[in-house]
């Protein structure tokens, strides 16, 4: 292995030593395989790549101070995976082969997982996909489970630190009652418009209004959003929001310090009243957001005066972020500690 600055790594992809497979075919699926080879040969009508039939996860794996590898989360990912199979027509994978497969990529892995405070950890990507050749739309009849790992740095460069956003309204990520609630990748691709003009006028993402009405929050780009106000956690209710498992650790902790904790409907006037708001996900863990802009009405909320994230996201980032590399002690039993 090539000497890795760890603490300079981008969010990135970097080759690891094998990846682990798993077939689906005339029913049934096959083994668990170990793999070298990064790469796939696929037929050029596979479905995935006409009709996206695709989903997706993301999890990670931490170096603690004690040098133990530590997973945080692996069960909540592995039934967002089987909800996005049911959704868009795949088999779901046999009980226990999501989490053996994580694990068998990590520990196969280990050396790549990034050592203790050095700001990277290792990315986890499960994807299912499916690839019979055909023309007409119908769900794939032949299916490949891949995962592969990948030791990645800050998703944003500043690592925890306030970034501005601003609001779209000529473009949305999902629909009411679409694939919004799934981990699939045509919504990815649906936001790959917004998020570029976004970065092109100097914001860190675009933010989503809900699509029917344009007048309730939606989605921080591909993140959950958060407001506080009042010793409250306020969270949007939605379905065309992709159920974040950090949002879900968040609420959890937020209650454990004695917060009260809302997921439902929030108006965008009502972002005038919080006191602080974060953008949550895999990849950022909390994104404090400094201001949100609303160009079209020449407007803009503003969550951070100092610029510094607030003392509510702070703590909630700081608790996280102590389980998963094991500094504090997991009570609700969400970390998997490899031997």
């Amino acid at each position: 292995m090539e000497s890795i600055n760890w603490s300079e790594l981008s969010f990135g992809y970097i080759k690891t030593d094998c990846n682990i497979r798993c077939e689906y075919h005339n029913g049934a699926w096959g083994q668990l395989e170990t793999h070298t080879d990064e790469y796939i040969n696929m037929h050029m009508a596979a479905t995935c790549l006409h009709y996206a039939q695709e989903a997706f996860e993301g999890l990670k794996a931490f170096r603690g101070k004690d040098g133990k590898i530590r997973i945080f989360r692996i069960d909540e990912n592995e039934k967002r995976l089987e909800s996005s199979c049911n959704g868009i027509k795949m088999p779901c994978l046999p009980k226990g082969y999501f989490r053996e497969a994580v694990l068998s990529a990590v520990k196969k892995n280990a050396r790549f997982v990034p050592p203790y405070e050095s700001g990277a950890s290792l990315y986890i990507r499960p994807v299912l996909f499916g690839y019979t050749p055909q023309i007409g739309v119908n769900p794939a009849k032949d299916y490949l489970f891949i995962v592969f790992v990948s030791p990645v740095g800050p998703y944003f460069k500043g690592g925890f630190s306030t970034n501005p956003y601003v609001i779209t309204r000529n473009h949305d990520r999902s629909a009411p009652l679409g694939t919004g609630i799934y981990k699939v990748g045509g919504n990815y691709a649906a936001s790959l418009a917004a998020h570029e003009e976004a970065h092109e006028k100097g914001y860190c993402s675009e933010f989503y209004l809900d699509a029917k009405e344009k007048k309730y929050i939606d989605e921080c780009g591909a993140a959950n959003f958060f407001g506080i106000k009042n010793n409250t956690y306020i969270t949007p209710k939605s379905t065309s929001i992709l159920p974040s498992i950090t949002n879900k650790s968040l609420m959890v902790l937020a209650e454990d310090l004695g917060l009260k904790v809302e997921r439902r409907p929030i108006l965008e006037e009502e972002l005038d009243s919080f006191e602080e708001a974060g953008a949550c996900g895999t990849a950022a863990v909390i994104s404090p957001i400094e201001r949100l802009d609303d160009i079209d009405n020449n407007k803009s909320y503003v969550f951070s005066k100092d610029g510094k994230p607030g003392p509510i996201c702070t703590i909630l980032y700081n608790k996280l972020r102590a389980i998963q590399y094991g500094d504090e002690a997991d009570i609700h039993n969400w970390v998997t500690v490899l031997d």
